[in-house]
């Protein structure tokens, strides 16, 4: 407490002869002179101490939320770089930010958002984009610049692309997404430098709540790692390690979300061994699984362990960006969910479990970029009459589209309960 002098003023200043007695506050303060008659021409000043004001102690919330949403392949194609380099200004080369302008609003509410990045990165290889015959990608960086613009926190790499271009592109890759991590606050995974990275689980601290992240793939194009390198890459074959991990996972987060790129490409169909395999994971602890490579949407369910706890699976989220040509591949789904912490029990539950349909739009016109990806509440039937899939080269096999195609793969793979239109 601050102890403050005690001072009066009188009129002008009396003689020098005049002794002041200063005592601590509380005390009375006078002239010695006038104590002789009883008189003092100095009333008495009782100070009174100051308390401290008293703090209380910050109540913790009785329960601490996460906002999450998930976004599948984003799969650059020759034509989707081919339309970023039509929208680049002067001296650059690409611009993919307008690409995905109609959903960063998604991506920016979200306290945490996931893409599954399909495609390498690697600037001392060639482009590609499945062009020339052969399904190979590598795609240029700027890409990265829009992911990260969009808002996106957690980057995936697990998928069957990874070496396309030979173990050095994937490495390059690699130490591309981890600086860019560093530099934005960023959590990657799916692809490590070498055993110790990849057992050093991801943990991201989002609101209070400790999120664990894994992600696996179902293989890599028949490609294998080399002996003599330590890149490390965790096929969902290897049932054992995905186990230990998920299970430490469990032990040293609130909530564990498992990306897994599995499952056959352009159909609709879960397989039974993903079914088992999902069931497995969250078994082992996996509170969400979030399902990529198919390149269509799928359906989605809860699944019950034997305590009767549950967890979700998105078995597939179909793309998010591509230049495919069959009207299956067009129409995704966004995961969009809130993870929920109860401060006082330490239990975690998933409310308002649910996706949102994604439709990635073009027209057959070379002079101008027509290529977006649109919420389905942003979307219209008048755009789906321009969709210029039915005159695409060469050709898809299922080449209808419209309004109603649109709502029909909604309707066949989005359990009613989980559609989320107006978002």
């Amino acid at each position: 407490m601050n102890l403050k002098k005690c001072f009066r003023s009188f009129g002008t200043i009396l003689a020098a002869a005049a002794l002041l007695s200063v005592t601590a506050c509380g005390d009375t303060v006078k002239n010695a002179n006038d104590e002789a008659d009883g008189d003092s021409i100095y009333e008495p000043i009782t100070m009174t101490p100051q308390e401290e004001p008293t703090t209380e102690p910050p109540t913790e919330p009785p329960e601490k939320r996460v906002h999450v949403t998930a976004v599948g392949d984003n799969l650059i194609h020759y034509s989707v770089y081919k339309n970023a380099e039509q929208l680049a200004g002067p001296g650059e080369n690409f611009d993919f930010k307008p690409l995905y302008e109609n959903v960063k609003y998604l991506i920016e509410e979200a306290d945490v958002a996931i893409i599954n990045q399909e495609t390498i990165i690697s600037e001392s290889n060639e482009l590609r984009g499945a062009n020339g015959g052969a399904l190979l990608f590598n795609s240029p960086p700027e890409v990265a610049d829009a992911v990260i613009d969009m808002g996106f926190d957690v980057i995936t790499m697990a998928n069957n692309h990874l070496l396309d271009f030979g173990i050095d592109a994937l490495e390059e890759s690699i130490n591309f997404w981890n600086q860019k991590a560093e530099q934005y606050d960023l959590t990657v995974l799916g692809a490590y430098l070498n055993e110790a990275d990849a057992e050093n689980i991801r943990v991201r601290e989002v609101n209070g709540v400790k999120i664990a992240f894994l992600a696996y793939t179902m293989n890599i194009n028949g490609f294998e790692i080399p002996d003599d390198s330590p890149i490390r890459v965790i096929l969902n074959e290897e049932e054992d390690v995905i186990e230990r991990q998920i299970r430490y996972a469990d032990q040293i987060a609130d909530a564990v979300v498992v990306s897994a790129h599995w499952g056959a490409e352009d159909t609709h169909e879960v397989s039974e061994d993903r079914k088992i395999l999902a069931q497995k994971m969250v078994d082992w602890g996996a509170d969400v699984i979030l399902g990529s490579h198919p390149h269509t949407a799928q359906t989605m369910e809860w699944l019950t362990r034997e305590d009767g706890s549950k967890g979700f699976v998105f078995y597939s989220m179909g793309n998010f960006i591509c230049y495919q040509t069959d009207n299956f591949n067009v129409v995704g789904e966004m995961p969009d969910f809130d993870i929920v912490l109860d401060s006082e029990t330490g239990e975690i539950r998933l409310e308002d479990m649910g996706c949102i349909p994604n439709i990635v739009h073009y027209e057959i016109d070379d002079s101008v970029s027509t290529l977006r990806v649109y919420p389905y509440s942003k979307y219209t039937p008048e755009l789906a009459e321009r969709h210029g899939l039915p005159y695409a080269e060469p050709q898809g096999t299922y080449t209808e589209f419209g309004w109603d195609i649109i709502n029909g793969i909604i309707e066949e793979n989005i359990p009613l309960e989980f559609r989320k239109l107006d978002k």
